[in-house]
């Protein structure tokens, strides 16, 4: 969707390793859709940002999978009861 982008800032960040695959990119965005819908808007990039920073400290990408579906599993499960 977005690999120009991804790998402009990967590059940026000296790690372009780190530029995500199209795979990568739908299993992050239905993590924020997840959170959004279930917590509140704000928790999408806040809960994207935990799932980046909880895998930079693993030392990469390759838990990506573990970690969204623990992320959207507990936002499901805390899911705002304002919410719809």
């Amino acid at each position: 969707m977005f690999d120009s982008w991804l790998s402009e800032a990967a590059r940026e960040l000296g790690r372009p390793e780190l530029a995500l695959t199209e795979e990568q990119q739908a299993t992050l965005l239905d993590l924020a859709r997840v959170a959004a819908h279930s917590i509140a808007r704000p928790a999408a990039p806040l809960t994207t940002f935990l799932a980046g920073y909880a895998l930079g400290a693993a030392g990469g990408l390759d838990g990506l999978g573990d970690v969204v579906s623990t992320l959207s599993a507990a936002a499901e499960a805390h899911q705002n009861p304002q919410q719809p």
